[in-house]
């Protein structure tokens, strides 16, 4: 990682000053990104934007500031962006400071704060590199989410265009999910429907496919992916519930899109499962009447009173090795299998001694 340090005035750092709000916001005549397009907005509170204009005036120090020096020759802020907003919206004359904005300024007054001359370091390296070290200065300040860091990184006109189509809100990503009802959870300006479809589209090794696809000239392959994806739940599961929005259809999609499937069937399974109270996570139903596997039901538990009643009645002896035990050193099962129709309850509680329980169950 190459890092070298530069003085730039703030004069030269705001001009071309323009924000944009969901397209970004870039200064230094045009050549820096401060937040780029569709990240979500971090602004100071007054008292922090204040305290910047503040440390200026008085001619402190500032902290330093970072920028990734991009292919195209330009740079992004990597650390610094709320600082360099707060200026750049002071000098504009969005925020005023004792009452007095920057054009009250006298011209002397005006002059010393743009020629401040601010710390900053130019960052470049590999992808990696860059992606190590994003992570190490955001461990303080204000806290930006892991696919922002991974979009500082892997800058490219698939990444533009990867943000067009799924971190712009009501982009055409959040139109198409939420046209049966909200099939994907979180918010399109925070990444997380791009980052859902990129852990989707390559088992969760979202920087592997970024970085494949970093100068491709378009982001189709992953936006038709998408499509299919919800084609797909639209065309299996025909009735909308809420519970939907928690679920990783992706996964899903991948592991039962060539296998033939019952719509009707899966959801008279469903609405049977939705009135189960053993079930307590409803979103988990998705994927268990696919895979069977009970793990994403959340089967509810045998409560401390069933068990202490279980254990009385059964005298402290295991039904399996006939072996007595302390309540402490036994665990709660079903008789009968909760998938066989048994329910929990008292009626269908044995307390086993740990070892038999994890041999019955096969753990």
């Amino acid at each position: 990682m190459k890092i070298d340090l530069h003085k730039i005035s703030i004069r030269e750092v705001i001009a071309g000053y323009k924000d944009s709000a969901e397209e970004g916001v870039v200064a230094y005549d045009g050549k820096l990104d401060i937040r780029p397009k569709y990240q979500r907005e971090f602004v100071y509170n007054e008292k922090q934007r204040n305290a910047v204009i503040e440390t200026i005036k008085n001619n402190f120090p500032l902290n330093v500031m970072y920028w990734m020096i991009r292919e195209d020759g330009g740079f992004e802020v990597l650390d610094g962006q709320q600082r360099t907003i707060s200026i750049g919206q002071y000098i504009n004359g969005d925020f005023s400071l004792n009452e007095r904005y920057f054009h009250n300024l006298t011209r002397e007054e005006q002059n010393q704060i743009l020629d401040y001359e601010l710390m900053i370091y130019f960052c470049e390296g590999t992808d990696k590199e860059r992606l190590d070290w994003f992570t190490v200065i955001n461990t303080y300040g204000e806290k930006v989410n892991e696919q922002e860091i991974r979009n500082a990184v892997y800058t490219g006109p698939w990444l533009s265009d990867a943000k067009l189509k799924f971190s712009k809100s009501n982009c055409v990503a959040y139109l198409l999910a939420n046209e049966y009802g909200k099939l994907v959870e979180g918010s399109p300006i925070r990444q997380e429907y791009l980052e859902a479809t990129l852990s989707w589209i390559n088992g969760g090794k979202i920087e592997d496919y970024m970085a494949k696809h970093q100068h491709d000239k378009n982001a189709d392959e992953l936006w038709n992916y998408f499509q299919s994806v919800i084609a797909w739940v639209h065309k299996t599961f025909t009735n909308y519930r809420h519970e939907m929005s928690d679920v990783q259809w992706g996964e899903l999609y991948n592991q039962f899109k060539n296998v033939k499937l019952s719509s009707d069937k899966l959801e008279a399974e469903i609405k049977k499962l939705m009135q189960d109270e053993d079930v307590t996570k409803k979103s988990g139903i998705y994927p268990y009447v696919l895979t069977r596997q009970e793990k994403y039901l959340n089967i509810r538990a045998f409560t401390d009173k069933m068990k202490r009643e279980t254990y009385e009645r059964q005298k402290g002896i295991c039904p399996f090795c006939k072996k007595e035990f302390d309540i402490s050193e036994m665990e709660a099962d079903h008789i009968t299998p909760w998938h066989e129709g048994g329910k929990t309850d008292s009626g269908n509680c044995q307390m086993l001694c740990k070892q038999d329980n994890r041999t019955k169950s096969g753990k």
